[in-house]
Order: structure tokens, then sequence, then C-alpha cells
């Protein structure tokens, strides 16, 4: 144990903060990292499709993964620089098969390397259903198209999702929680906003049919404003998706990127969970829209740290990360992203919550800005410091991350 965090944890002695509770809190969090950072959301399951649906992928740093191999070959070397133990999110489109399954057809057996590599790195999966990038999206519509061949091809395709998602959470014995994500909308503005809506209802209580144990999976369902090509019309609305997850008794997908930039997803998170059992964070970084920035330590990422932990709901919130910055070296990126989100866990989990509580209960807001104004000088970073060091995990990776790119990912041939 470093002298430093020594000093630290008597400092935050001081004001009722046991450190040693907040590191040991925080390693029993786990995070879960998306897998489609590494090859820029292309998947593996159709190699000759460019990325569509509303989403894009920007940039063209070498070095992007081709194979799954590869793929888990970056993700590894993310992890070993991330302490804690953590979990991958999978798209639908990531199978490693050497057949060539549409999304209909989709079955447990094409991703058995990924679940012998979860049980080999001691990693829980979570899934994700992929409804772009395919012929039968490029209408705009899926789940709520009024061509019914087109909608139910998506339906079976939602299907067999939750069945993958599933088999995941038993072979691991650990839940999976699948993630449902469409984007269907408008770019103008439409006469008929109700009829897609209708549509896409009836698609989720056919997909829902089947009740999946929920010792091993869990449903989500994740809203968006807008995207490219459904700028005027989104169907599937924050507004529609928390009315029916609240009445289904389904989980609430919140992406940071999915609202308008003046709305805090922070702020939503108590009040959606007065109503659903469960909620799922997609954390992003939105620029000027979602445009699925890295995650750094920002003032937002602070609060959704200090509301998950101020209202104690960490039992009740599966965060996992969502960006695919293809600017930057990108296992890089998922190494700054993860410790970003855990640095603002750790910041929130050293705070004297319950002293805080109290002045604001009293009515004492020159006490509670000042307390919250002094913890910012509080040393914070040598705990930090500590956490990496007790799970051997070095502070300066940035060197590790370069010299693999230097060894591996350099060598990797674009196509």
């Amino acid at each position: 144990m470093n002298q430093s965090y020594v000093i630290a944890r008597e400092q935050y002695r001081d004001i009722g903060v046991d450190t040693d509770a907040a590191v040991a809190a925080l390693e029993r969090i786990s995070i879960s990292m998306q897998c489609w950072q590494g090859d820029d959301v292309r998947g593996f399951l159709f190699r000759d499709r460019s990325l569509s649906g509303g989403i894009q992928a920007t940039g063209n740093y070498p070095g992007r993964a081709r194979t799954p191999r590869e793929l888990r070959e970056d993700m590894e070397v993310a992890l070993r620089l991330v302490p804690g133990h953590h979990r991958v999110s999978l798209h639908a489109i990531y199978a490693d098969t050497e057949e060539q399954p549409d999304l209909d057809s989709l079955e447990p057996c094409h991703f058995a390397s990924w679940v012998e590599w979860a049980k080999e790195k001691g990693l829980g999966l979570d899934f994700n259903q992929t409804l772009f990038s395919h012929p039968r999206a490029e209408s705009g519509f899926t789940l709520s198209s009024a061509d019914e061949g087109i909608r139910s091809f998506w339906v079976e395709h939602c299907k067999r999702a939750r069945e993958i998602g599933a088999y995941f959470g038993r072979e691991l014995n650990s839940r999976c929680v699948t993630n449902l994500w469409i984007a269907d909308g408008w770019k103008d503005t439409p006469i008929d906003r109700a009829g897609p809506r209708q549509r896409l209802e009836r698609s989720l209580n056919e997909i829902y049919a089947r009740e999946l144990d929920p010792r091993y999976h869990l449903d989500a369902l994740e809203s968006k404003l807008f995207g490219i090509g459904s700028e005027s019309y989104v169907v599937g609305s924050h507004e529609f998706y928390m009315g029916y997850a609240v009445k289904h008794g389904k989980a609430i997908t919140l992406d940071t990127g999915h609202f308008h930039p003046t709305e805090q997803v922070s702020n939503k998170i108590s009040a959606l969970l007065l109503f659903t059992p469960e909620l799922l964070l997609h954390v992003s970084r939105p620029v000027r829209w979602d445009s699925d920035h890295v995650v750094i330590l920002d003032d937002e990422l602070r609060e959704i740290a200090h509301e998950l932990i101020r209202g104690d709901l960490l039992d009740r919130v599966h965060i996992g990360l969502d960006y695919f910055d293809a600017s930057i070296n990108r296992v890089a990126a998922w190494v700054i992203g993860m410790r970003s989100m855990q640095k603002a866990l750790l910041l929130a989990l050293l705070e004297p919550s319950s002293a805080l509580k109290e002045l604001e209960r009293a009515g004492d807001l020159t006490g509670r800005l000042a307390y919250l104004e002094n913890l910012k000088s509080m040393p914070w970073q040598a705990v930090w410091e500590w956490f990496c060091e007790k799970n051997g995990v070095p502070l300066d990776w940035l060197p590790r991350v370069r010299r693999y790119e230097m060894d591996v990912l350099a060598n990797r041939e674009a196509h």
C-alpha cells in the first residue's frame, strides 16, 4: 500500500468516508464493454455490407479488427488495462460462424466461440438485436413496417436474439441483458404517427410473448430522439418505450446520446426506477448529436455516477458503454471510456452522501454547496492509484497500447 493512499485514507476518514469500503465496492461493479468499438460496427456476419440505418462511424484509424479472433485479442488487451471484472456486449452481427445465416436464422451455436472465450476469461456477456445495415432495413422501417414480410422477418430475428441472450446467461451463470433498438422513422414530418407505433407495439408483443427465465435474461428497450434519415419522427420514442416498459415490466435503456442536448440522463434515473424494475445505461458522449464520442470524466458522467450511488441504485442499473470512434486507436478508446466510468463511480463512492443529505433536509443549502466544493480538492486520485495497484493494472497504460499498436495493429491490412 503506497504512502499517498495512506494519507488520503486518513483525510477521507476525517469526513466520514471509508476508502477501503469504496475501493471494495468499485471492484464489485461490472461495466459492459461494447464490442463494436473495435471494428466500427461492421460485424462478421455480412462482411460486404456498409454501416447504415441512422448510425455512422467516423474516421479511418489503422488497425480495425477484421475477424472475431482479432476482436477478442483487442478486447483482451483493453480489459487487462481496466481494473476489476467486467462484461462484453455483443451485437447479433458478431456471430462467429463459417455459415452465413441471415438474421432471422441465427442460433446459439453461432455464438458458441464467444461463450467459450467468456468462460475462459471470466466475463459476462450481454446482447443486442441488430436492426440496421441490412437490405430489409433500407426502407427506414423494421418492426414498425407496413410490409408484413419485412415486419415478420425482424420479429423472428428479435425472438432468436432473446434465445441467444438467454443461452449466454445460462452458460455463464450471469444474467444477460438483451437490448432492442430500432432506427425506424421519417426524415420529414409524417401524416401518420400512430400507425407505425401501433405496429411496433404489435411486434413487441409477439417478440416478448415467450417468457424467459429472469435468472438468466433481462429484456431492455432503447429509445432515440432522432437519427440520420429519421430527423423528424422516430417511432421508438422515449415516451413510447417508457410506456411499454412500465406496462410490461421491461427494463428501459437510457442512452446518453439519445436525448436533446439540454436533457440530462442523470435526472431521469431515479424517476424511472419508481415505475420500472431495472434500467440499462448506454453511456456515450454526444457532442452535437448522437455522435458516440469516447466517454470522458465530464460533468454528466459524474452526475450519472452520483445518482446511482446516492440513491443506492446499483443493483437495479446495468452499466454499458456505447460509442464507436474510428478516429483514434480503438483499444485506447475502450480503456479511456471504461476507466472514466470507473473514476466517476469512485468519486461518487468517496462522497459522504448521508452527511450531505442531512444538510439538505435541514435546509442548510449553504453548507451543502460548501461541502460539495471542498470535496473537489480531496485526494481521490490517490485512491484511484491504489485501486489500480491493488488490481495489478498500470496507471500509465498508454505505452502498452502503443506497443500493441506497433507490434499487432500496424500489421493489419485495411479491407
